[in-house]
């Protein structure tokens, strides 16, 4: 890889979290703010769910 191929991109580490934020920026960004409040409530409670199942699997597979 000498840089010279014009249609070889090379990328940042941040392209991919900064089109994540854009993209969601741009889906949540005309809704009002309790439905705003509704969907990241829902989606950060099955975070919390999946992270305390995974965490309780984890324990019961060391005893």
């Amino acid at each position: 890889m000498d840089g010279t191929d014009p249609e070889q991109l090379l990328a940042s580490k941040w392209d991919l979290p900064f089109a994540l934020f854009a993209m969601l920026r741009v889906a949540f960004g005309d809704l009002p703010i309790w439905a705003k409040a509704l969907v990241f409530g829902l989606l950060g409670s099955v975070g919390v769910w999946t992270a305390v199942s995974w965490l309780r699997g984890r324990r019961g597979r060391v005893r």
